[in-house]
């Protein structure tokens, strides 16, 4: 038995004795995921299995070991992922510092930042949030205008953000200010606060969906010591970028849907049933879930060579965006699908049927997933120059 082997099944044996059943069951919403933070809510088996997985370091696998990661190689952390999928064990934590922010402390960070933040962000103790979009610099985030200005060891930060997701329930923010008005992409800088200091304020924005993951975020007068700029000052621009590759290949991964169970085959079947022959009875459905599933399964193929390219630092700077692009529209086609297999149940808004028509509202979430992370026109411009090197028109 080659070394491999012997991790998968050591790891298969850890995975089946540790990771309780409740963790095993299929994502039905919002509550289902766990976030982790400074003043958590856990449902049952969630803190559980946050603290199994953390204690190996396996919430971030291939973080090295001193940082609160797991130190596994790149075919480990695949075996780990490979085996948790045929478990349908559910990831452990979500985190936009496991996502974004690690790998761009990882890079960009100081010994100090890394030994601060990085095993908080491991064991899920901090959450974080992203503060890059402006009311007046979205697509064009390099014109941002709040403002960092010098006071001895200090930065006093002025601005807003808008659509910085769930702001009203993060600890801390990674945040893009401008330091130097002189220069639009070589006066910005990143730079790292606790959403508790004073002058922070966030209001939620009530989407269509009757949800408000999203928020506007101020900043008056807020006091950030400047040892917690990442990078060098006025140089934000390359960990913002590098950060964004990221945060797409993160919003690429909804393509993928969960590990644990399939809600659109499921719900499809529970609605419509089966004919004769032991199929879904309604075959244009069928063949539309049948179409869809191979894409999915392509696109899931697709996505482990992206992060095995990703890993061995042979990805193309570009393929984020093409990967963000097709995940988003694949979620977007998987809660079509569903609300077509609910049928007019699945239109149920407020009853505890319908878990306050779960179904309808995750479905109309969707719509942002299109913009949010850099709208799909952004990214498809992207794709078009820096992969198809296309003329510009």
């Amino acid at each position: 038995m080659t070394d491999l082997e012997t991790f998968r099944a050591e790891t298969r044996a850890w995975l089946e004795a540790h990771c309780p059943s409740e963790m095993r069951e299929a994502i039905r919403g919002e509550d289902d995921i766990c976030w982790g933070g400074r003043n958590p809510s856990f449902k049952p088996g969630q803190r559980e299995w946050l603290d199994a997985m953390a204690s190996r370091g396996w919430t971030v696998p291939d973080w090295p070991s001193q940082y609160g990661g797991g130190g596994l190689s790149p075919a480990e952390t695949k075996i780990l992922r490979e085996e948790m999928a045929a478990l349908k064990c559910r990831s452990p934590l979500n985190s936009f510092g496991i996502s974004m922010l690690g790998p761009a402390l990882l890079k960009y960070g100081t010994e100090a930042q890394k030994q601060e933040h990085l095993p908080k962000i491991a064991r899920g103790e901090i959450r974080w949030c992203q503060g890059y979009s402006e009311p007046n610099a979205g697509s064009d985030l390099a014109s941002l205008a709040t403002s960092a200005e010098e006071d001895g060891d200090d930065f006093i930060i002025n601005g807003q953000k808008v659509w910085t997701s769930y702001a009203d329930k993060a600890d801390w923010i990674f945040c893009l200010v401008r330091t130097d008005k002189g220069d639009k992409h070589n006066g910005i800088s990143f730079i790292l606060f606790d959403m508790a200091s004073p002058g922070v304020t966030t209001r939620p924005i009530l989407l269509i969906s009757g949800y408000s993951p999203f928020c506007e975020t101020f900043f008056d007068n807020v006091r950030v010591p400047k040892a917690n700029v990442v990078g060098q000052i006025n140089k934000g621009w390359d960990v913002a970028k590098y950060l964004l590759g990221h945060e797409r290949e993160m919003i690429s991964g909804m393509g993928l849907g969960t590990v644990s169970g399939n809600p659109l085959i499921e719900g499809a079947l529970a609605t419509i049933g089966l004919d004769a022959q032991g199929r879904l009875a309604d075959p244009l459905l069928r063949a539309q879930i049948a179409l869809f599933e191979v894409r999915a399964r392509a696109f899931g193929m697709m996505s482990e060579r992206f992060i095995d390219e990703l890993k061995a630092g042979q990805a193309h700077p570009a393929q984020p965006s093409m990967m963000k692009y097709y995940g988003t529209e694949l979620n977007k086609a998987r809660h079509e699908l569903m609300m077509a297999a609910g049928g007019s149940d699945a239109l149920e808004w407020e009853s505890a049927r319908s878990n306050q028509g779960a179904a309808a509202r995750a479905w109309l979430r969707t719509k942002a997933n299109s913009i949010e992370g850099g709208t799909s026109e952004v990214q498809l411009n992207i794709v078009a120059k820096r992969i198809l090197e296309l003329p510009s028109a």
